[in-house]
C-alpha cells in the first residue's frame, strides 16, 4: 500500500524567501519532528527517523537527496531505506499576500504499518513545515488551505 499525500498552505513571504528554506535538505530535515538526527554523506542528507511503530529500532536510517530542481519555483527529492522509499515534493507559487507552497510526499512502505503512520501524522508533519517556515522568517501567520 503507498500513501500518497498533498497539502497546500500560504504564507506571508516571497518566493525567494520561502525557497531559500524549502530547498535546503538540512532545512527540511529541521521541520520534520521524527527527523532523530542527519548527517550529509557527499550528496545525501541521510535522516535517521525515529518511528513508533512495533519491531522497528531506535531510528531508520533514510538516505535522502533532491533529483529535481527548478530554482525558486519547485524541488522534489527522494529518500530510500530498508524500511520505506519517500518521494516529496514543494512547489511554490507567488500570490497577492506572499506564496502558497504546495507539498505532496508519496511513502511507500516494506516494513508493516509505515504507511498507515505517515498516512495519519503527515497533516502534523506539514503544519510543522508550515511553523517553521513562518518561525524562521519571523513571520504571523498567515492561513492555510
Amino acid at each position: 500500500m503507498v500513501t500518497d499525500v498533498e497539502r497546500t498552505f500560504e504564507v506571508d513571504a516571497t518566493v525567494e524567501e520561502v525557497w531559500a528554506l524549502i530547498a535546503d535538505p538540512e532545512a527540511r530535515a529541521e521541520a520534520i519532528s521524527i527527523v532523530d538526527s542527519y548527517e550529509v554523506d557527499g550528496d545525501e542528507l541521510v535522516w535517521q527517523l525515529r518511528l513508533p511503530i512495533p519491531g522497528l529500532g531506535r531510528t531508520v536510517a533514510v538516505r535522502t537527496r533532491d533529483v529535481e530542481r527548478d530554482d525558486p519555483e519547485f524541488v522534489r527529492f527522494v529518500g530510500r531505506s530498508k524500511v520505506m522509499d519517500v518521494r516529496g515534493e514543494h512547489e511554490l507559487t507567488p500570490t497577492d499576500d506572499g506564496c502558497a507552497v504546495r507539498n505532496r510526499f508519496v511513502v511507500d512502505g516494506r516494513f508493516p504499518g509505515v504507511e498507515r503512520f505517515f498516512k495519519r501524522n503527515i497533516d502534523e508533519e506539514i503544519d510543522n513545515l508550515f511553523l517553521y517556515i513562518s518561525d524562521s522568517l519571523g513571520l504571523d501567520i498567515h492561513r492555510r488551505r
